[in-house]
């Protein structure tokens, strides 16, 4: 099964490739940005809530929507076993684990 997940884009990393951090329940990590720019430019893309999916944004969600998602995820228990993972993989990255 497929989980996206919902994250708020922070900051612009890279405008070629696009690519940014987004911050998903606390934990921030760098995406690819490439299917969600628009003819605005990847900077419009900050502040907005995108579905991400394996490190790529695959499309931009309003707030309500990303409220919505989160609740079911958590209800489900799959949000908790993804933010986990990635809390897991940050420590790892920053060798704190």
């Amino acid at each position: 099964m497929c989980l996206g997940i919902p994250g708020r884009v922070v900051e612009i990393t890279s405008e070629d490739p696009p690519a940014g951090i987004v911050d998903v329940s606390g934990v921030r990590r760098r995406v690819d940005l490439s299917c969600t720019v628009t003819s605005e430019g990847v900077a419009a893309l900050v502040g907005k809530w995108v579905l991400v999916h394996v490190g790529f944004a695959m499309s931009v969600i309003d707030e309500n929507e990303a409220a919505r998602t989160l609740a079911a995820l958590e209800e489900l228990g799959e949000a908790m076993e993804e933010i986990e993972a990635m809390h897991r993989s940050a420590a790892m990255l920053e060798g704190t684990e």
